[in-house]
């Protein structure tokens, strides 16, 4: 007879075996007052440094929920404080910048929330700028992937899992 151990965790050694690669799970909130969007533009990050973003955005820390990075980043960026409820899932996005390094295995989702308590303002020194732009009428550049999502954001032509890069 065959004894069966019931493990609920996952082993380092079960890890090595079977873990393909890292993904980095990061959270994305879209400001939305009607039909435009709150956008910060880069600066001093070294990645997209003069492309406009997400208002907020950042990786999802250990132990975490994307719903709870999602509302601290808000507040970490923006200074206004986001009610989890409140937060919409506009789509989950798989991404990767193709070179095989772990980094980049990426799983980015995407939110938008409607209301807010606070005035967004540049909290952090990651950002040069912050305005609110109409979906229709976005500055350029826009950070690649980002753009992706607002312009189906746009066009109603988004869907649940997206991917990038691939």
């Amino acid at each position: 007879m065959t004894q069966h151990t019931d493990n609920r965790e996952y082993t380092e050694a079960y890890a090595a075996d079977h873990g393909r690669f890292a993904v980095i799970p990061a959270a994305y909130v879209l400001l939305r007052r009607g039909d435009e969007v709150l956008l910060q533009l880069r600066r001093g990050t070294g990645y997209y440094d003069g492309h406009w973003a997400c208002g907020a955005a950042g990786h999802v820390e250990r132990g975490e929920t994307l719903l709870a990075g999602a509302a601290r980043e808000a507040l970490e960026e923006l200074g206004v404080e986001v009610d989890e409820s409140d937060l919409e899932v506009l789509t989950v996005m798989h991404r990767t910048g193709a070179t095989g390094l772990a980094i980049d295995e990426r799983i980015d989702v995407f939110f938008q929330v409607s209301q807010w308590q606070g005035d967004p303002h540049l909290v952090e020194d990651k950002a040069a700028d912050l305005g609110w732009f109409p979906l229709d009428a976005l500055p350029d550049p826009v950070v690649p992937h980002e753009l992706a999502v607002i312009e189906a954001l746009r066009e109603r032509r988004l869907a649940p899992i997206t991917t990038f890069g691939f």
